[in-house]
């Protein structure tokens, strides 16, 4: 059944440009039947493509608007025809959808040219200025300033657009796509009819419509699948979950490899994790209580912040979460983008490779949107007692490490000094400054250790990342900020 969405649009520009009097339209091109000037062709196809929302031939019209219907031989014809011309004599290539309508009582034949996204689309072999426009309902060349306009119009498209399955129709997509879990995310009922539900999933960008049924976006997978496995080109990318024995690699205690769309399947992995990761026992309200060693925001946000910001070309590779005695390490495919320092991801405004997947995540309150993700982890961090985050640039991943809580006098001193940067940058983006007294309350520490904390805020200065706020002389009520700021 040929998919409607397209279909109802071009009857509604063909009943507008009947009446009151015939005339065609930019987004119609009305045939009798099929030219032998291919070259024209082309050139509609062309003017077709580079428009907005793109354009269709209606064939069984006449140039007067008289509606002559059309035959099944005429059909294939056309179709075949038009399809190789999309194929062969534009760059880049076409692919046209077809539908055969009862129109007032003929038979039409309605073929249409999507807009693409790479423009100008133009003549095969030829430069781009060979490219065709719509204008007052003619095809005519485009001029220089108008190739100029479509080329800033021009956008390549995207990862999470490309496709990831074969031509589906709507309940094979209902059957790969858990549709009802995104919805819960967006606190959203589903759409009720299958025409409303369609609508709903091009929308949501998780399908793109074709004639024929809909072909499920890498998005739609990646977010949604109830099986990655089942999405050949992406198998790769399900999170895995490795524990290890110890705090290296030698002994893996288990390995939870994934299956489910990241946006599907988070809360689940998030509930994993907190029953895996160590507890400790707390009293609160004379009741004992185990609470998780690591905090559940930090666990969110870098999971999340993996998930989004890796690099989907770098194949055979996904993201990995793994955890050790004493931390846990969580490792994305990809590196930093560039300009990106590890030592300003706190707080810094979010820029994402993967901008649908950073959306609609946010969207889904699965992680934060201002670019807070980072500075929530550290002020989680610091509540918890937990060694400063450690930001690791690897050959063509990243890798963010969580510590387990540790006392002041078993960190090392590199590890003081970056968690004194860290809080620096906290109290900066908290309208504050770091001081002695802010620096003993992030170690826990008492007011007999100030002499040491102002030695280590001595060692920070002396290493470029904080400095001092004023020129005062004294250094018991001194202020910091971090190094750029």
């Amino acid at each position: 059944m040929a998919n409607k969405y397209w279909i109802a649009a071009v009857l509604q520009s063909l009943e507008q440009s009947l009446a009151p009097v015939p005339h065609e339209v930019n987004e119609l091109d009305w045939k009798a039947s099929l030219s032998d000037h291919k070259d024209r062709l082309a050139e509609h196809l062309m003017a077709f493509a580079n428009h907005p929302n793109g354009g269709s031939f209606v064939f069984g019209v006449a140039n007067s608007g008289q509606l002559l219907g059309i035959d099944q031989e005429a059909v294939a014809q056309i179709a075949n025809t038009l399809s190789n011309l999309g194929r062969d004599a534009v760059e880049p290539p076409l692919a046209l959808d077809h539908a055969v309508v009862e129109f007032k009582g003929m038979p039409i034949l309605l073929v249409h040219v999507p807009e693409q996204a790479v423009k100008p689309v133009h003549r095969r072999g030829k430069s781009i200025e060979e490219s065709w426009v719509r204008s007052s309902g003619t095809t005519r060349k485009a001029s220089r300033q108008e190739v100029g306009a479509l080329m800033l119009n021009s956008a390549t498209p995207r990862w999470e657009e490309l496709r990831a399955s074969s031509l589906l129709p709507l309940e094979d997509v209902l059957r790969q796509l858990d549709v009802a879990a995104i919805a819960k995310l967006l606190e959203r009922p589903l759409p009720d009819g299958s025409d409303e539900l369609g609508q709903w999933l091009l929308a949501e960008g998780l399908a793109v419509a074709d004639g024929r049924g809909f072909y499920i976006t890498n998005f739609g997978a990646i977010a949604a699948a109830r099986k990655l496995d089942e999405f050949g080109t992406l198998e790769r990318k399900r999170i895995r979950v490795i524990r290890y024995r110890g705090t290296n690699k030698v002994e893996t205690i288990d390995e939870l490899p994934g299956n489910k769309g990241y946006a599907v399947g988070f809360e689940g992995l998030i509930g994993y994790l907190k029953r895996a990761l160590p507890h400790s026992e707390v009293i609160q309200q004379s009741l004992r209580t185990e609470v998780s060693v690591y905090p559940e925001i930090a666990l969110r946000e870098l999971i999340a912040n993996a998930l989004i910001h890796q690099d989907f070309t770098v194949t055979g590779a996904g993201p990995m979460v793994e955890i050790y005695d004493d931390r846990i390490e969580v490792t994305n495919p990809g590196t930093l983008l560039p300009g990106k320092r590890p030592d300003r991801l706190i707080g810094t405004t979010p820029e994402s490779r993967n901008e649908m997947l950073a959306s609609s995540f946010r969207r889904y309150r699965i992680c934060e949107e201002r670019g807070t993700g980072f500075q929530k982890v550290v002020g989680a961090i610091e509540l918890f007692g937990l060694p400063p985050l450690v930001f690791t640039l690897q050959e063509n991943s990243f890798r963010v490490t969580l510590y387990a809580p540790r006392k002041f006098s078993e960190m090392s001193q590199t590890e003081r000094v970056e968690a004194c940067y860290q809080h620096a940058v906290l109290q900066y983006l908290s309208s504050s400054t770091l001081t002695n007294t802010t620096v003993r309350e992030r170690f826990k520490l008492h007011e007999k250790h100030r002499n040491q904390i102002t030695n280590l805020i001595g060692d920070a200065v002396a290493l470029g990342r904080i400095k001092r706020k004023d020129a005062g002389n004294g250094k018991k009520f001194a202020e910091y900020l971090p190094y750029w700021a």
